[in-house]
């Protein structure tokens, strides 16, 4: 039938159609508009919406969007032509969290995707269901207890570098946390010991650094999202080269094991079994993955790249911040040091053995200081899911495309849930406490499907630095909690140190 129409019938036939497709896009748009304005928010301008409001350096961004938090309990920002929605409230995340279908990440986790690829972190749908169900077992209770020895081998390290500085006068903490908790991830997830705390000037160490600052960088200020404009600043050359360095690390790394693992193979030996040095070789994440690939034929090198570099990302950077906060806090509150010092001498009085997995179990009431630390700082202040859905938030009906910004940090001082919320209190996490709160008020590791893989894992970390530098120090903060200066776009620190004083126990 085309066949018989006029050239003329048919152009006037595609124009109807353009205008057809045009009027139908402009009315949907129209109507989300409609829909997102419904919800309250600050007044946004034409183009820019609220960019204006969230320009700044980190801290002030942080404090700007922690207000809008404290306006209502959704509120609505349009970054651009971008609508976002804020929530805070338990009953909110609920919603968004516990979703089997709102698994999607939101648009600002694109700029981890260079480094990170589509891992267990950015990914979504299939891929996401098939890696999370593929390397669940790797954080089984009992490959971790295999971790244990690297814990407390890197502890001794750490303790060893602070009692240099164990003589009363103020220095910054966090960079040695740090360089010990990427030491033990590095150990743990690709199977080699970088030495970040003997040589902290390492290009790998350095490119892990500065990455993560400039991925903040990006993410923190709107006029970077664009590659042209990040480019154009002079930001792209180093974020590249950066890049290069981490995934050629990476890849050495996989080439070796990989090596190691068919050779193995070929004296039909288990990688567990075989001998460095007259010492039975300790399986990392690295090697679990490569066990995956032969059995599964699903997990290509470069696949396996990814999900390495997520461990690196994710495993380091948050739980030196988990560290650090609760020694901050802990300097604050010596009565409550105190107790953790009470706890540690009756387990293991004035002995420096390593901690073992039953004693580990034991630190309960270490347990709760570091859980209420990460309630008042978690080391992921906020979440971020892109809504494929229309949904339901206190009675505001919110669009599909819109991205949810769930603020855990003003989630967990919610004075609902937590009574006198700036207090720390470390008996809030006793089991009769916590019981009386909603599921999701407290969410340092996520919740839902989509949690964290490695809690498990940050948790025995945690517990076994904080525990190995308090059985050796008594720690008091320098820097009031009036002074303090907080920022977080992907992980929550202060602004400039954490500086603290470290006293030797007699």
């Amino acid at each position: 039938m085309l066949l018989q129409l006029l050239p003329n019938e048919i152009t006037y036939m595609a124009y109807i159609a353009i205008v057809a497709v045009t009027v139908m896009w402009f009315y949907k748009r129209q109507q989300k508009i409609w829909l997102i304005e419904k919800i309250p928010g600050p007044k946004a301008l034409p183009v820019l919406g609220n960019i204006l409001d969230v320009v700044g350096e980190p801290v002030e961004l942080f404090r700007n969007v922690c207000g809008f938090c404290d306006l209502t309990t959704v509120t609505r920002l349009w970054l651009g032509p971008v609508p976002y929605c804020l929530i805070s409230q338990a009953r909110n995340v609920e919603v968004i969290l516990s979703s089997q279908r709102l698994l999607e990440k939101s648009y600002d986790y694109n700029f981890l995707h260079p480094w990170l690829g589509t891992g267990l972190l950015t990914s979504t749908g299939s891929k996401w269901h098939r890696r999370r169900k593929l390397l669940t077992p790797a954080f089984h209770f009992k490959i971790l207890e295999d971790f244990l020895e690297v814990f407390n081998t890197q502890s001794k390290t750490l303790i060893q570098n602070l009692q240099k500085k164990a003589d009363g006068k103020a220095f910054n903490i966090f960079p040695f946390i740090t360089l010990c908790t990427l030491d033990i991830i590095c150990e743990t997830a690709m199977g080699c010991n970088i030495n970040a705390q003997e040589d902290s000037e390492l290009d790998y160490v350095q490119a892990v650094y500065r990455i993560s600052k400039l991925i903040q960088q990006r993410m923190s200020r709107p006029w970077l999202h664009p590659d042209v404009l990040f480019k154009l600043f002079g930001y792209g050359a180093e974020h590249d080269a950066c890049l290069k360095i981490l995934h050629d690390f990476t890849n050495k790394a996989i080439r070796s094991r990989r090596r190691e693992y068919v050779e193995a193979k070929k004296k039909n030996v288990a990688p567990s079994d075989t001998e460095i040095i007259g010492k039975k070789r300790r399986l990392a994440l690295l090697d679990l993955l490569m066990e995956y690939s032969e059995k599964e034929r699903s997990l290509s090198d470069e696949d396996i790249r990814e999900e390495v570099d997520t461990f690196m990302f994710e495993g380091h950077d948050t739980t030196a911040a988990a560290v650090n906060w609760s020694l901050y806090l802990l300097g604050h509150h010596p009565e409550i040091q105190a107790r953790v010092h009470e706890e540690l001498d009756s387990l293991f009085g004035d002995s420096n053995r390593p901690v073992s997995m039953d004693e580990l179990r034991e630190l309960k009431y270490t347990e709760n200081c570091i859980k209420e630390a990460l309630r008042l700082f978690p080391s992921v202040p906020f979440l971020g899911r892109e809504l494929k859905e229309d949904v339901i938030l206190d009675n505001y009906r919110v669009p599909a495309g819109t991205a949810i910004i769930i603020a855990i940090y003003c989630l967990h001082r919610n004075p609902e849930q937590f009574p006198n919320p700036e207090i720390y209190d470390p008996d809030r996490f006793l089991p009769e406490n916590a019981l009386k709160r909603h599921p999701y008020a407290y969410i340092p590791f996520s919740a839902g499907p989509r949690n964290c893989i490695g809690q498990k894992f940050a948790m025995m970390e945690e517990k076994i630095l904080l525990s190995s530098i308090l059985r050796s120090f008594r720690v008091e903060s320098v820097t009031r909690s009036d002074d303090l200066r907080v920022q977080g776009a992907l992980i929550l620190r202060p602004e400039t140190e954490n500086v603290v004083k470290l006293f030797p126990r007699v």
